[in-house]
């Protein structure tokens, strides 16, 4: 495992907190191990590995958004990657641990008020995102939560639209990632 970076008094809480998380998640498969390796070596390397403005990558925090029955999944078609994916983003200066910025983020996107976050991250993800010049890293950490009953769904402006979709009929164009974190949720506590 990767050695921690020290606690610095000018790092922020959400950075600390993303080291902890890391540090105690138990990966499902030798695959998240490394990845999960590679989070803690970027965080090590970077007091600012939790910010957008990190041109080399950034931690960012997803929620995948199940109904109260949990056998649906509330999904955006992504206004600019023109999929439909998972909730979540970057995280910003309020948030003092990566579940905060997780909810947060499933809240705005959502417009769902309520939601339940699971216990810990269920998956993690790396992929390519044009956030500056010659693009960026997205070091996604995600999480799940449920919806309470009767929850409705309202778009934000980051999306080309919001539905909610059957576990076992996800939609066009979606891709592998949510694919995993679908069969993730599907066991999670």
């Amino acid at each position: 495992m990767t050695s921690l970076p020290p606690v610095h008094a000018g790092l922020p809480p959400v950075h600390a907190d993303a080291v902890r998380v890391l540090s105690a998640w138990t990966a499902p498969d030798a695959g998240q191990k490394a990845v999960r390796d590679g989070f803690l070596e970027h965080l090590a390397a970077h007091p600012d590995g939790t910010w957008r403005e990190c041109v080399p990558g950034h931690i960012t925090a997803s929620t995948l958004v199940l109904d109260a029955s949990r056998s649906r999944v509330l999904l955006t078609l992504h206004a600019k990657v023109k999929r439909w994916l998972q909730l979540g983003g970057h995280c910003e200066p309020g948030d003092a641990t990566l579940a905060d910025a997780a909810l947060r983020e499933a809240t705005e996107e959502s417009g769902i008020s309520g939601l339940v976050l699971l216990p810990g991250p269920l998956r993690l993800d790396r992929h390519l995102v044009p956030c500056h010049p010659g693009g960026s890293w997205h070091l996604d950490v995600q999480y799940a939560a449920v919806a309470p009953p009767g929850a409705r769904a309202e778009r934000s402006d980051e999306s080309d639209d919001l539905r909610w979709f059957p576990l076992d009929d996800l939609p066009e164009p979606t891709d592998d990632v949510v694919r995993a974190l679908v069969a993730a949720a599907r066991t999670a506590p």
